[in-house]
């Protein structure tokens, strides 16, 4: 049996469909589904409800999954030690929240692909929620995200920056006490599908403020450039390396722990030591921006 089956056979049960298994695996939808035959008849049993829109796993194909992860993900690290251990090349797809994709992401990056011009690097944005399921199910290499409150028993977490939760408005906006403007000026509300989101909802929770919520947006980065046209406040991490928009902004700190951002990995992943090049670029990029700031 060819670790190629098994290997599609995952992303077929990650992506839910033979249509995005295909994009993840690099081949044609009919490929997808000769290979998915062809493991059915070396098994001798249907894999797929095909009366289902797109096939569904049977039970079976279901009770297969955790093996045939573990399968996949041995031989990917045995191929992985099999090489030049300080050969690092290949593909890594790492996930990142919008917001560090302005300076610490592209910096970091480029820094590490300086150093490794072999390699090549797959971005996905998402919300932390999402990019953390990602992970957990090997959909991504690593994702820079929010720090789960729960870190999951599989994953590795590297600590890149603790953003305090900040009152961010317009350099010309009214000035008071946070908690007045709080709950007199307009709120623009993050998306509480976001971990920041969650943050900064909980924040105003505990300390008994009510706010007008006007709008809610997706992103922290669309959250800072609608507060910069004077639309309203909001409640945001303090970005460790912003952009020039949030940079801009009135920043007022308002005493609180808020977002751990952090680089999380599989303990498994077969790309740990990639991982961990990027890890030593990220804290490199974070201090010198920090250098520049005194």
């Amino acid at each position: 049996m060819s670790i190629t089956l098994l290997r599609t056979l995952v992303a077929v049960a990650d992506t839910g469909s033979f249509v995005a298994a295909a994009h993840r695996v690099h081949v044609s939808q009919a490929a997808i589904g000769q290979q998915m035959r062809k493991l059915e008849d070396l098994l001798g049993t249907s894999l797929f409800d095909r009366t289902a829109k797109p096939p569904a796993l049977t039970p079976l194909a279901r009770s297969m999954l955790p093996k045939a992860r573990s399968l996949v993900s041995d031989y990917d690290r045995l191929i992985a030690c099999a090489g030049d251990a300080n050969n690092l090349a290949g593909t890594l797809s790492l996930g990142a929240v919008p917001s560090s994709l302005h300076g610490l992401v592209p910096m970091a990056l480029k820094r590490l692909m300086r150093s490794t011009p072999q390699l090549s690097v797959k971005v996905v944005p998402g919300l932390s929620t999402d990019l953390l399921e990602m992970v957990g199910r090997g959909a991504i290499d690593a994702a820079i995200t929010s720090a789960p409150l729960t870190p999951a028993p599989n994953l590795r977490t590297y600590h890149i920056a603790q953003e305090p939760l900040v009152l961010i408005s317009a350099p010309n906006a009214p000035t008071g006490a946070p908690h007045d403007l709080l709950r007199t000026l307009p709120y623009i509300r993050h998306t509480p599908r976001a971990a920041a989101g969650q943050i900064a909802d909980e924040w105003l929770m505990r300390n008994q403020i009510t706010v007008q919520s006007i709008m809610e947006l997706e992103s922290l980065e669309t959250v800072a450039s609608v507060v910069a046209h004077g639309l309203g406040v909001s409640v945001v991490p303090d970005i460790c390396m912003p952009d020039a928009v949030f940079a801009a902004l009135r920043r007022v700190p308002l005493e609180t722990t808020g977002r751990s951002l952090s680089l999380l990995t599989r303990k498994d992943c077969a790309k740990a030591q990639l991982v961990e090049r990027l890890m030593e670029e990220v804290s490199v990029a974070v201090r010198e921006y920090k250098e520049k700031l005194q």
